[in-house]
């Protein structure tokens, strides 16, 4: 038993760099999001670059604004699903194994990400968005630090799994 207890231990003092970093990403995104709510009007456009504008928009639905017009199920839909994604995450990073790095930060990246726009559904009823990115008159969806983390963290777990897969 005290074997199984020490492995425990173990398994979280690996994650907790892993869970630091969501956190760190948690906090940036909300802090994020705080300030585009405090100095931007709905919609209002900052131009900053010839290909990106700071602008303040809310997304109810998913990326790039699946189920965005579904009436409003889509809330609950939504905090239920990443909920549970968060938790399966976290369970995730406290079973890698020592050598899965590259995973394990990719993990951390996302469940960041996923509890960023959460905290947003649950407070707000949708997601806040700020980074418009654009070229001439087509515009990327408007994003955030959560969304970016969530990429980030999906491109790094592509690699991370090219990676293990050539040691194998």
């Amino acid at each position: 038993m005290a074997r199984e207890k020490s492995g425990v231990m173990a398994d979280r003092l690996k994650a907790r760099p892993y869970l630091l970093l969501a956190l760190l990403l948690v906090v940036a995104d909300q802090l994020t999001k705080l300030w585009a709510l405090s100095v931007f009007e709905p919609y209002e456009v900052l131009p900053v670059l010839p290909v990106f504008n700071l602008t303040l928009v809310f997304n109810p639905g998913a990326a790039f604004s699946f189920l965005s017009d579904a009436g409003g199920w889509q809330r609950t839909f939504f905090i239920v699903l990443s909920s549970l994604i968060s938790i399966g995450l976290v369970v995730w990073l406290m079973r890698l194994r020592s050598g899965e790095r590259l995973t394990g930060i990719a993990l951390g990246m996302i469940l960041g990400g996923a509890l960023g726009n959460l905290i947003d559904r649950v407070r707000l009823g949708k997601v806040v968005d700020f980074l418009d990115f654009y070229w001439r008159e087509w515009h990327w969806p408007a994003f955030n630090v959560a969304d970016s983390a969530i990429t980030v963290g999906v491109v790094i777990m592509l690699l991370a799994s090219w990676t293990q897969a050539d040691r194998k």
